[in-house]
């Protein structure tokens, strides 16, 4: 998957030079808004950093508060995320979706399910809830999550006896591996492991189990219906466009456009662009980095 992004690290990258930019964009009366989103979107998340130690040393003050105080609505929360460590942003949204008063339970889903097992476990290591995620009332342990799955597609399918028996890390969890135990199970069974998901389960482990699922066949293809999910139809789920188009754009970006083009009847720029405006479309734009027309 690497080298899959939109956003490469810039060549000839100076941190003293980019922060100096940014200081000049926003001292003053009004906001050079044109020239934050050129330059952040143009950086490697590694560099933003790098940029915002430098702001500091040569002004004394924080990179992102003073963006926070320069930018506003959805423009300054997609810059936001964009400043943050992609693990650091990840366990941001994962409790921002517990916090108050009910579970975003979707958010849940969409991070841990998407992640590589190095990536989860980096999570839960900063997340300081040992292997428990929380899902409103239920608490699942992620681990065995992915346990139940193997054994349900060898066939087990005894959900609701003793959770125990269920709870054994397998050795390979890889997406390569579950598409293997997934054709196995179709051939010993006759039906997708979909199927047989919908039938034994229902709920939150019924969603967390079709999302891995998903996520396993196509990681990309998970985020092109996410994200077209987010803009079809009335109204926009912005915080979803910002949290995918932020933490893939590095990643596998162009895999998801594909996907998207493949899917729909348009392609994920022409969909942006239709459904955002100002600041905010044009630097989406940019981190989408193409039209697939």
């Amino acid at each position: 998957m690497a080298g899959r992004g939109t956003v490469k690290p810039h060549s000839g990258f100076n941190a003293n030079n980019d922060a100096e930019v940014l200081y000049k964009a926003m001292k003053g009366l009004g906001t050079d808004e044109a020239a934050i989103l050129q330059l952040l979107t143009a950086r490697s998340n590694a560099q933003r950093q790098e940029i915002k130690a430098a702001y500091k040393t040569l002004h004394g003050k924080d990179l992102v508060d003073n963006l926070k105080s320069e930018l506003g609505g959805k423009f300054e929360s997609l810059i936001v995320a964009l400043m943050i460590p992609p693990i650091m942003y990840d366990v941001k949204c994962l409790r921002d979706a517990i916090k108050g008063a009910g579970t975003d339970e979707k958010v849940l889903v969409e991070i841990l399910a998407s992640r590589s097992p190095n990536e989860v476990s980096q999570i839960k290591s900063l997340y300081k809830r040992g292997n428990f995620v929380c899902f409103g009332c239920v608490i699942l342990d992620f681990d065995f999550v992915f346990s139940f799955l193997a054994l349900f597609a060898a066939g087990e399918q005894k959900f609701g006896t003793d959770e125990g028996q269920f709870i054994t890390i397998l050795g390979n969890r890889s997406n390569a591996h579950l598409r293997k135990v997934f054709e196995e199970y179709r051939k010993l069974s006759g039906y997708e492991i979909e199927e047989s998901i919908q039938r034994e389960t229902s709920g939150t482990l019924q969603e967390v189990l079709l999302a891995v699922v998903k996520c396993a066949r196509s990681v990309p293809g998970y985020f092109a219906d996410s994200l077209y999910s987010a803009m079809k139809g009335a109204g926009t789920d912005d915080k979803t466009l910002i949290r995918i188009m932020a933490s893939r754009s590095e990643v596998d970006m162009l895999d998801i456009r594909a996907e998207f083009r493949k899917r729909f009847a348009t392609s994920l720029h022409k969909m942006i662009q239709g459904d955002t405006s100002g600041d905010y479309r044009k630097a989406l734009l940019l981190l989408c980095g193409g039209d697939d027309a």
